[in-house]
Parts: structure tokens; sequence; C-alpha cells
């Protein structure tokens, strides 16, 4: 930065992103990671994607391990995913790929970059403590899901497992070296703050987004995926995206079993670990309202999101602050009206009551969901007016450019400080884990 100039500081700010997911995989984190990648580029910063090889795309098995899209540099891990739909082959496929990102700082920092890391996968973000520790590279950390708080409340671990002890202490680690943490939601914030009160001041809360030019609204009339399915007659529900244990999808099934003799069509779109378990249980309840339907394509996704006249968002009891759903977003630029089920706490509700675009019911609320979709289905004004409300709502708080803006601010304001950064990395790394360090870990300096 020569004069000191915006116009300077952007040529010479150079962020490269670390994430597993980028298209062709269909996970929402990486193709919302490409949007980003992309705005950040058209404001003037130089970005670098390391990502994966596809393991949930639709035809492609692999990607190229190079290549410039419009304005962002794209390197991929010559290491597949092994086993992408179990868990066991998640986390491998995870450590591998965190193996391989370590191996690509090491070849390829430099000086004047700022690093982005997401939690995909969740324990990624050691890699910034790394980066930091080796070249004094400033890092952000960008958390989609909190963990081990995840785990802990899915019964994978428990509270005081030395698992979730460690993660802990390693969260501290790489929070507290951080220049700032990125979350989704205020909740998660909170979740944060609570135990780590000192950290609060570098916590930011930035929403995830939808294209309101790629999603706009269509009458199911006139979309093609809507009649492909036989949906144009009937009032269509609709969940999409993933299937997943943080999803509540008991009180959804519990709604359709209400509405199973009236004209109503429940559509679920996507997959993951309740996807089967939900098809059994609707086939057990003699539930012909529902349909089930496998990831669309990207390119499909605005006729899918449009092929109904409610779209539905779900937590689980105790999830609240540890996931944030980025399917509401899109469901917002679709104009269609959206139910939320969720804790009342929740942050999910504020953001219905201001955008005025639906209603939210509490976990296990399967008749009130129903009452409301009768309601709907008598009333198509009503539909009509709520989700024109939402997208009206989404054009003013969340298009990829006003989002892009918020996280290029967060970005640019750490080039105000200057970090020395070695030449080259050290062959090894000494850790000194110190008195708090031991108590976070439950040992005693004794011991």
């Amino acid at each position: 930065m020569k004069n000191g100039s915006p116009l300077d500081l952007d040529r010479s700010l150079h962020l490269s992103i670390i994430t597993q997911f980028y298209p062709p995989d269909y996970a929402a984190t990486g193709q919302l990671i490409e949007e980003l990648a992309s705005q950040l580029s058209h404001q003037g910063i130089e970005v670098q994607v390391f990502t994966g090889q596809p393991g949930y795309a639709f035809q492609a098995k692999s990607a190229p391990a190079t290549e410039k899209v419009e304005r962002v540099l794209v390197r991929r891990s010559r290491t597949t995913q092994i086993w992408p739909q179990r868990i066991r082959g998640k986390v491998v496929s995870g450590l591998l790929f965190c193996l391989r990102s370590g191996l690509h700082l090491l070849k390829n920092s430099r000086r004047g970059n700022i690093l982005l890391v997401t939690t995909a996968p969740p324990y990624l973000p050691v890699l910034g403590l790394f980066a930091n520790l080796c070249f004094k590279l400033p890092y952000i950390c960008l958390i989609y899901d909190l963990y081990p708080d995840v785990a802990i409340q899915l019964n994978v671990v428990s509270q005081k497992h030395w698992l979730a002890r460690i993660w802990h202490a390693i969260n501290w680690a790489v929070w507290s070296r951080s220049q700032q943490i990125i979350v989704l939601s205020p909740t998660m914030k909170q979740r944060i703050a609570d135990r780590y009160p000192a950290l609060s001041d570098k916590i930011s809360v930035i929403h995830s987004w939808a294209n309101p030019n790629t999603i706009v609204p269509i009458a199911k009339q006139d979309n093609w995926f809507a009649a492909q399915h036989h949906l144009t007659e009937k009032f269509t529900v609709l969940y999409s995206g993933n299937v997943g244990r943080c999803h509540d999808m008991a009180t959804i099934l519990a709604a359709a079993d209400h509405l199973k003799n009236e004209a109503v069509q429940f559509v679920f779109i996507g997959s993951g670990a309740q996807y089967q378990s939900c098809i059994d249980q609707a086939q057990s309840l003699g539930l012909n309202n529902c349909l089930f339907l496998p990831y669309q394509d990207k390119k499909t996704l605005p006729y899918s999101l449009t092929a109904c006249d409610l779209s539905l968002v779900s937590i689980s009891p105790g999830m609240e602050g540890l996931v944030a759903p980025s399917k509401l977003y899109g469901t917002l630029a679709a104009g269609r009206p959206v139910a939320i089920i969720c804790e009342p706490h929740s942050y999910l509700r504020q953001m219905l009551a201001a955008a005025d675009c639906g209603q939210a019911f509490e976990n296990g609320d399967g008749s009130g969901l129903a009452h409301f979709i009768r309601d709907l289905v008598q009333n198509r004004e009503l539909s009509a007016n709520l989700g024109a409300a939402g997208r009206r709502y989404l054009l003013t708080h969340f298009t990829p450019e006003i989002i892009a803006k918020q996280y290029s601010n967060v970005i640019k304001a750490q080039t105000k400080i200057s970090y020395p950064v070695a030449v080259k990395a050290p062959l090894s790394l000494s850790f000194k884990l110190n008195h708090s360090w031991l108590s976070r870990l439950g040992f005693s300096r004794k011991a």
C-alpha cells in the first residue's frame, strides 16, 4: 500500500480460503463459498481457494487440480473423498484433506496473505493456528457448525469425554490467536461468548445469503419441475436440503399425518442421516402425501425451490446456536412463505417477525403446523403476500453483494495490523502447555 488509499489497499490484499467442499460438489457450504469468493474478487480482493476433490457431485468424480473461475484461482487436493456418505468415510476424508491443506500452506504461504479457514471439516481451523505459528500469517475462522458441542448434543460423545475436553482446549487456542471469528447467527455468537468471554469482541455475525437474480419467483403453473412431479394441482409443502440429525423431521411428518386425507403434498428434496428413516416412517404411517427426491443440480434449484406453496425450515431441540440453516435464504429469494420449527429463543423467530413472511412453531407441534397449512390453503392471497414480504426482506439484508461487503469489511480491517512473516517454516513446532491449558484439559501442573 503506497498512499494508503482504499484502491491501493485492495490491490495489495490477498485472501486464501481453505474449505473441503467447493463446486462441482453440491454441498451448500461449498456453493456459498464459491459465491462469496466471486463477490470478494469483484470488490478488488485477490482470492485463492484450496479445496478437495468432489464427493457430493452429480456426475463429476474429479475436478481440475488448478483452474481460474472468473477472477478466482482454485486449487484442489489430489486426495479423493472416501465413502462420503458414511460417517467414518467423512472423518477419514476430512483428515486427509487437512493433511493436504497443511502441505499446501507450507508450499504457498506468502507475504500479504490473509487466511480464511472454514469448519468444513470441523477440525480444519487448526490449520489457521498452524499457519500463524509457522509464518505469522493472520487468519479468520468461519464457523458453520459449533463443535464439539454438536457432537455432544447428538450424544456422540459426552461433555466430560477426553476428546470433548481436548477439542474445547484446541478451540480456545485456535480462536484466541485468530484475527476474527465469523459465525452465522447471534445465538452462535452467544454460545461462544458464554464459554470464552474474552473472545466476545472478535466475533462477527454474518448471515448466509441467496442470489435473488438466480432464484426468482416462478408460478407453479409455469414451472416445469412442478409439472414433472405433478405438484401444480395440490398445495405443496417443501423441505429442501440436508435431512440430518440436527433437523427436526418428526414434527414435519406429524403434520403430514394430520393432513394425509387432504389435498396437500409434502415434498422432501435432499439427503442425510435421517433421509431413509423419514422414508421408512412415512411408509409405516401410510403417508401417500409424501414425495422423496434426491438433491437437485444447482441449475435446477430455481425451479425446485419455487415448485411449492410453502417451504419448511427445522432445527432439532438443543441445536440452537450450534447450527444455522442456510436453506432459509433460498426460500426467501423464491418468494414463498416459510414455516420454521425451532425453539422459542431461536434467532430464526426474530428474523421471521422482522420479515413478516411466515410463522414459527415449537418442536413437536405438528398439529399447529398442520393448522397453519390449512389456513394458507384457504387463503392464497395471504400466502402470496407472505412470500413477497420474505423476498423484499432478502433484497435488503441477504443478497451476495450485501453479505460480501460485510466479509470484505472484516477482512480489510485486518490489514491495519502489520505481521512479520517468516520466509520458511521451521521443520518442527514446540507447543507449550501452560497452567491454563492444562487446567482446560482437566489436569494439574503436578500431574
